[in-house]
């Protein structure tokens, strides 16, 4: 895979390129001003996926629209979602981010949540938006956790199956048993620690309201790795046999080659949630994927010094990578894969 990886432009400031600090730097920036506006969708379950929308909207409904998937427990509160998603407001694009099943500030009705494998929702959430804005340009920005969905997804659909001019994938873990052994090493246990918390909380409501009865109060507060939550309550809650089943199917690592959707994977070889030898085990990609690397920026960190400050370079890159697929409004939309060899920019 070697051959199909480019050189990423990010540089970290002197004395800041350490990749933990590099994750935590985003959560120490001015969070960006992005006034947003929830919107509650029944999915066909009969369950419920909150959106959120920047504010205020384009007048045209044939303005690009870029829709933001985030990371696992993650929201449109998380600090690259509010970034992400003020950088293309202020470039004129309908900015959208839709939060997992339970990820919103409303808890969602069933058992079933989300993982990193599971693309329906979606799926059905696009199928929307092109409905609403069937003229619309649309980019599919997907962060961590939501990056694999993202990847996932556009393996699965095919060239034609997804109304997209392209996608982003930031940070995805391409393979998650390796990732979940990669979060329990070292510094990363922290990471670990505070979002099973977050994840143990969720599950803590439906046990004590008895919705959920195979696991207790107990056993729950004992699952300490995600190994450990993956395998006793994700993997049976969405039909696979156990965690290693889990990462198997749902890990977008080993699904790239099929992706024939122009898609930009950015991504730092320090990133201490996969290991630094993890692309050199999978496939080569297809020719429509382009990955850029950069030798330091963290998972989802890539904070840059310019013009006297801190600055997340993502919003930079990102804003960059949407201009280079925008179409007027009114001209014919095509979308071309990307060659091997052919830089995005």
């Amino acid at each position: 895979m070697s051959g199909m990886i480019y050189k990423a432009g990010f540089r970290p400031p002197r004395g800041l390129a350490n990749p933990h600090i590099q994750t935590l730097l985003p959560l120490l920036l001015p969070r960006s001003k992005v006034r947003l506006e929830t919107e509650l969708l029944t999915l066909p379950d009969n369950d419920i996926v909150e959106l959120s929308w920047a504010q205020p909207s384009p007048a045209d409904a044939r303005a690009p629209i870029m829709v933001l998937f985030h990371g696992l427990e993650g929201s449109v509160d998380s600090p690259y979602a509010r970034m992400l998603m003020r950088t293309a407001a202020d470039m004129g694009w309908r900015a959208v981010l839709m939060h997992f099943r339970g990820c919103g500030r409303v808890p969602n009705r069933h058992l079933r949540s989300y993982h990193a494998g599971e693309t329906a929702d979606a799926y059905w959430v696009l199928s929307q938006l092109t409905r609403r804005y069937p003229n619309a340009l649309k980019v599919a920005v997907g962060v961590s956790l939501g990056a694999n969905v993202l990847l996932k997804l556009a393996a699965e659909q095919g060239g034609d199956g997804l109304d997209l001019a392209g996608a982003i994938a930031i940070s995805p873990p391409l393979d998650l048993a390796a990732s979940a052994d990669a979060i329990n090493i070292g510094f990363a246990r922290c990471y670990q620690r505070h979002i099973l918390k977050s994840m143990k909380r969720k599950v803590m409501r439906r046990v004590e309201d008895g919705s959920l009865d195979r696991i207790n109060r107990h056993q729950l507060k004992e699952l300490d790795t995600f190994w450990a939550f993956d395998n006793e309550i994700t993997a049976p809650l969405h039909g696979f046999e156990s965690a290693t089943d889990y990462y198997r199917r749902a890990s977008s690592g080993l699904m790239l080659h099929r992706i024939e959707l122009p898609t930009l994977i950015l991504h730092a070889a320090d990133d201490p949630l996969m290991p630094k030898s993890l692309l050199d085990r999978l496939p080569v990609p297809s020719r429509s994927v382009r990955i850029e690397m950069a030798e330091h920026g963290g998972h989802v960190g890539f904070v840059e010094f310019r013009q006297g400050l801190l600055r997340p370079w993502l919003a930079r890159r990102v804003a960059q990578q949407l201009e280079s697929w925008r179409v007027v409004p009114g001209r014919q939309q095509h979308t071309q894969p990307l060659g091997r060899n052919q830089p995005l920019e």
